[in-house]
């Protein structure tokens, strides 16, 4: 019995086969129709001498080649080489204990000017208090007719101005705050505890400015860094005059053919500088350079110590003003303040002359308080130039 095939099922099937065929066009490209094919083909090919199944197996090959090589610097190179990496090293960590002491003196700086903001907020809350305690007055002279209205109106002014300095004060707190928590990586808004001591001052025979000089000149981290730049600069001015003379380069090679080594091959390399212009500018370079680090070595040291002489200069201002505030100043306004109210509640004298020495009292204060934040401030400058603290 015979089948036949109906004409559909014949074409059904010749537009399959012809499918498959464009297919199996598209996944075997043609070599040379695009680069990639070329590139796979010559990785391919040029593996193994032909062979179709490219492995680098050494028993598989037609020979493996197997090259040692060590360069031989001429004597003393390659100690050079060691030496100004040691002396790159240590002028790495002298910018680091630099990055250090700059942060550091940040710290310090930001918490000074926050104990400065704190106290001056107290101490002007204290005055308020004072100022609502002479409204007081004011207004008890003024009920029984031996004041004006306008003594109690200059005090609520007074206080009323005192209180928008409390406004600033606290935006300041703020934003003090937020300073020192990004200087100590934390988060803005993390809370800080009020401060509530100032650093012991160092004593006067701690800040000689010869020692301190000196000091500064051995530990200071910039300086160390400059002079690590510039010991390292010589040793590669030695390095690079040594560069007239010629490396070598002692190589070995054996061959192997599939599982056996049938060969071995020595070599000598000699590099020999023939390129004399070409040294000499390396040779100058080298000069030139050594001559840019201790130029920067210089100007580093005269900017360091510049720096050192004007906050020593600014600590002692600082803590002499602090001195007379709190010896002289200080009392004399008490004392002028406690005669002006005793006069005000007798009448013998204004309100006005009152409100006068309760600024004076008031200034006397906060000027102690100034010079105690200066003090602070310099002796971190001070710290910071040194790199250490005192």
């Amino acid at each position: 019995m015979k089948m036949r095939t109906k004409p559909r099922a014949i074409w059904l099937y010749a537009v399959l086969l012809g499918a498959f065929s464009l297919v199996a066009h598209a996944q075997d490209v043609p070599l040379g129709a695009n680069v990639e094919s070329l590139l796979d083909f010559a990785r391919s090919r040029n593996t193994r001498m032909g062979d179709q199944s490219p492995t680098l197996a050494p028993a598989r090959v037609g020979s493996t080649r197997y090259l040692l090589m060590q360069d031989v610097p001429w004597l003393g190179k390659r100690d050079l080489k060691r030496e100004i990496a040691e002396l790159d090293a240590r002028g790495a960590d002298g910018r680091a204990s630099g990055t250090w002491a700059e942060l550091a003196a940040r710290i310090k700086t930001a918490y000074s000017q926050l104990q400065y903001v704190h106290r001056n907020e107290q101490l002007t809350r204290e005055i308020l208090d004072l100022m609502t305690r002479l409204e007081k007055i004011a207004q008890v002279r003024y009920a029984g007719g031996l004041a004006a209205q306008q003594d109690v109106i200059r005090a609520q002014v007074e206080q009323t101005g005192m209180k928008s300095e409390l406004v600033a004060l606290e935006n300041e707190r703020r934003q003090l705050q937020a300073r020192l928590n990004a200087l100590l990586a934390r988060p803005s808004a993390s809370p800080l505890a009020a401060p509530e001591r100032l650093r012991t001052l160092p004593a006067p025979a701690q800040l000689d400015p010869v020692a301190l000089e000196a000091r500064v000149r051995t530990k200071n981290p910039q300086l160390f860094a400059e002079e690590a730049r510039i010991r390292s600069a010589e040793k590669n001015r030695e390095l690079t005059y040594k560069n007239r003379y010629p490396d070598f380069t002692l190589g070995v090679s054996p061959i192997q053919y599939q599982g056996s080594v049938k060969e071995w091959e020595l070599m000598v390399e000699l590099n020999l500088p023939l390129q004399q212009g070409s040294r000499r500018a390396q040779e100058r370079e080298s000069e030139a350079m050594l001559s840019a680090a201790q130029a920067r070595r210089d100007a580093t040291a005269n900017q360091v110590l510049g720096e050192l002489a004007e906050n020593l200069s600014g600590f002692d201002a600082a803590r002499r003003t602090e001195a007379l505030a709190a010896t002289s100043l200080l009392p004399q306004s008490e004392l002028t303040f406690k005669a002006a109210l005793a006069g005000y509640e007798t009448g013998k004298v204004d309100f006005a002359t009152l409100l006068d020495a309760q600024r004076q009292i008031r200034q006397a204060r906060q000027g102690r308080i100034k010079a105690q934040a200066e003090a602070q401030l310099r002796l971190a400058e001070i710290e910071r130039i040194l790199g250490e603290d005192l």
